[in-house]
């Protein structure tokens, strides 16, 4: 159900690309970010833009729909009036003082205005880069920049106070799962409520995930939620529940004996059985809030130590005994059965 035959060859196409906004008018749940950027439209200019927030919250739609938008006024396609860049791969100071000055440099044509230049992950450029970029920000009148990235803190102040300033939050819930129904029904796949809520649990806000997660699970037929956690490779909230149970009511062994069927039988890292477990410990009311917090910042502790290369196994067998001690303290015991 991924794969659609186009100009007779049968090729892949990449959902979250095909159903990415083409204008402005297409975004979704972005209506005050949508209507400032139109209003730098119909005044046929723009300042030098930084889009900040967390992956896929739609920051890169948004400045190709603006750029579609704008050059369309003059009749033109935008692709050859804009350079877009990755700082990730791209973030020392050559690349500025060679892609990025070489295209500022170039005169524009069609009668447009200027020319404009994305730089995608911009807080990983390196701190030797950024001013040499403040210096092209501040020398060419003929080119606008839109830097995109998670976090502002990592871009200068320097920068930060020559942008129009936007930010993109999370998607909620009911966003990412009202999109997910919409492109279901667009592509004839059939999902379960189970299956959306799984899909907007695991993409955590992050609509370009829940998109990838929608079209990987719709090869396997009709998409519930055991489907889509088979096709990410991770374990339901209910196997690591159980584990998390047992420990709690005071079976070590049977605890461990779950713990190892995840890790060792079922593939999973220890980081994404500390994300499962995090979860889980705010989903057990049972759990007084005094004894939540203490194994909360275990838990945190077991992350950095795994960061640093413990062993997975070793760390959680130790929360899972941590578990059992706390278990053994809270009166009435049978609440977690």
């Amino acid at each position: 159900m991924g794969l659609r035959r186009l100009e007779g060859e049968e090729r892949l196409e990449i959902w979250a690309e095909k159903y990415r906004p083409k204008t402005l008018d297409d975004i979704v749940n972005r209506e005050s970010i949508v209507r400032r950027l139109k209003g730098f439209i119909r005044e046929g200019n723009l300042p030098h833009l930084l889009f900040i927030g967390p992956a896929g919250s739609g920051k890169t739609a948004a400045i190709l729909a603006l750029a579609h938008d704008f050059y369309g006024r003059y009749g033109e396609d935008y692709r050859p009036h804009v350079l877009e860049l990755n700082a990730s791969d791209e973030r020392g100071i050559g690349v500025i003082k060679g892609r990025v000055k070489s295209f500022a440099h170039a005169s524009t044509f069609g009668g447009v205005p200027f020319k404009l230049i994305i730089m995608d992950e911009a807080d990983n450029l390196t701190r030797d880069a950024q001013p040499a970029l403040r210096r092209i920000m501040e020398k060419f009148s003929t080119v606008r920049f839109c830097l995109i990235g998670n976090y502002q803190s990592k871009i200068i102040e320097p920068i930060q106070s020559r942008c129009a300033l936007f930010f993109f939050p999370p998607y909620g819930d009911d966003v990412v799962a009202a999109r997910v129904m919409y492109i279901a029904e667009r592509e004839g796949v059939e999902i379960t409520d189970g299956g959306v809520k799984a899909i907007t649990d695991l993409s955590r806000g992050d609509l370009r995930k829940a998109i990838n997660i929608l079209q990987a699970a719709s090869t396997l037929g009709i998409i519930d939620e055991s489907t889509v956690y088979e096709v990410i490779s991770r374990v339901q909230p209910d196997e690591v529940r159980k584990m998390v149970m047992a420990a709690l009511n005071g079976d070590f062994l049977k605890a461990r004996g779950l713990l190892r069927d995840l890790l060792i039988g079922r593939g999973l890292s220890g980081f994404d059985m500390v994300k499962q477990i995090y979860k889980e410990l705010f989903n057990m009311p049972a759990i007084p809030e005094e004894y939540r917090l203490e194994l909360l910042s275990e838990l945190g502790d077991i992350d950095y130590r795994l960061t640093q290369g413990a062993t997975d196994e070793v760390q959680l067998s130790a929360f899972l005994a941590r578990l059992v001690l706390t278990g053994s303290k809270i009166i009435g015991r049978s609440e977690f059965l």
